[in-house]
């Protein structure tokens, strides 16, 4: 389990789920956008939460590893969701899913006189 401190507070979640967050954060930071991410938490009493997390270029996460008695918290399915946007912003400079690129093959020059009044 990790724990984030941000804001002056902290909340205790999954590691996986933090190392995605803060890799997030920080393609943000360096396309200078910023998004809102929900992610699971649990509370000190070992109850399971949600907390909705603003990143971007002024954000100050801080994560630690947390020795506590409650099972590790994972969520596959946001941690693969955090991965493919961070990879599309360092990729493209932007969280959607990039250009799709279809090769093809060059269609033979026409004659000049296929190109007149265009």
């Amino acid at each position: 389990m990790d724990r984030i401190h941000y804001a002056g507070d902290s909340i205790l979640t999954g590691t996986d789920i933090a190392r995605a967050l803060l890799d997030y954060a920080q393609a943000l930071a360096q396309v200078g956008s910023a998004a809102t991410v929900e992610i699971p938490t649990i509370d000190e009493a070992g109850e399971p939460g949600r907390s909705d997390i603003l990143v971007g270029p002024a954000s100050q996460l801080i994560s630690s590893s947390a020795q506590v008695a409650h099972e590790e918290l994972v969520d596959e399915k946001l941690v693969d969701q955090l991965r493919e946007k961070t990879r599309n912003l360092r990729r493209y400079g932007t969280p959607g899913t990039g250009a799709v690129v279809t090769e093809q093959d060059d269609p033979p020059a026409g004659e000049w006189s296929d190109y007149e009044g265009i």
